[in-house]
């Protein structure tokens, strides 16, 4: 199996295992939003030692990359509880469409940061997929539009997140990235576990598989980015979208209003039309 073949097969494990965690977001019923993402990532921490410890790798990485790996931790706090607050509110595959949002907010904060090459194309494609994204948003002056923007200020964060982590990548094990993240975030959660509300028997497992699934998924992802070029593999991310939207349709019944499907399906267009195009030129939007 190629590298490539390796990365598109292990985008598309971690966005099933991410619609089956974000399901079980919902499924945990009115628990506070700390506690699932508290709970979410003990079992990343778990995995992720075990992972470190079989393979003799750093836990906390090297000195040099501290403050990277701070940085990608504090944000991914940030951004998983934004989510995770859009997951609880929305519909499972709108929450889904405007988290997927992501991969074009990596392109943007690669081409800055990382001084990654942006094709021509990609300038216009961002704008409309922004357009594309006010018909999940829907805007308007009232408290109910805030699931909405918690669910593209997810996408926003976690543009910067990953951008960390295709940084890191050749410099930090990627067991080290996640338990370095899952365990910081443990630490900046537990002052806000004081007033514990105790799940029930059935809470408590879907706290689990929040987890499980959640630590499949990160790991499939950043497995992922280490083995392709984000140029090439990024559009799979919007696989997510598809599954989210079955999961949601056969727990709850959901479907998307007409806006929103129709948003979702310029998003997904634009996506596969940019990743067609870069994949007919010579040099890759995004190299590696």
């Amino acid at each position: 199996m190629t590298s490539k073949s390796k990365a598109v097969s292990l985008m598309l494990i971690s966005s099933l295992a991410f619609a089956f965690s974000a399901a079980a977001v919902k499924l945990a019923g009115d628990l506070p939003i700390f506690e699932k993402v508290f709970f979410r990532n003990i079992i990343s921490v778990v995995i992720a030692f075990g992972v470190l410890k079989r393979q003799n790798k750093s836990a906390f990485g090297q000195l040099k990359n501290q403050k990277y790996l701070l940085i990608r931790s504090l944000l991914g706090v940030l951004g998983m509880v934004l989510y995770f607050y859009a997951i609880s509110n929305l519909v499972l595959a709108d929450s889904a469409m405007l988290h997927k949002l992501f991969p074009f907010f990596v392109t943007i904060f690669a081409a800055i940061f990382l001084k990654e090459k942006i094709s021509k194309i990609q300038i216009p494609a961002l704008i409309f997929v922004f357009l594309a994204s006010l018909l999940i948003i829907k805007p308007r002056f009232d408290y109910s539009v805030l699931p909405a923007l918690a669910g593209f200020g997810s996408a926003v964060v976690s543009g910067i997140t990953y951008t960390l982590v295709r940084f890191l990548r050749n410099r930090e094990h990627p067991a080290t990235i996640v338990f370095y993240f899952s365990f910081t975030s443990l630490i900046i959660l537990a002052p806000l576990m004081l007033n514990f509300q105790t799940p029930t028997i059935e809470q408590w497992l879907f706290l689990l598989l929040i987890g499980i699934f959640a630590a499949i998924g990160q790991f499939s992802l950043t497995y992922a980015y280490r083995f392709g070029k984000a140029s090439e593999i990024a559009i799979y991310n919007y696989s997510n979208i598809i599954f989210a939207a079955i999961v949601g349709f056969l727990i709850w019944n959901e479907i998307s209003d007409k806006w929103s499907i129709l948003g979702g399906m310029f998003i997904i267009s634009i996506s596969i039309f940019v990743f067609i195009y870069n994949n007919k030129r010579p040099n890759q939007g995004l190299e590696s």
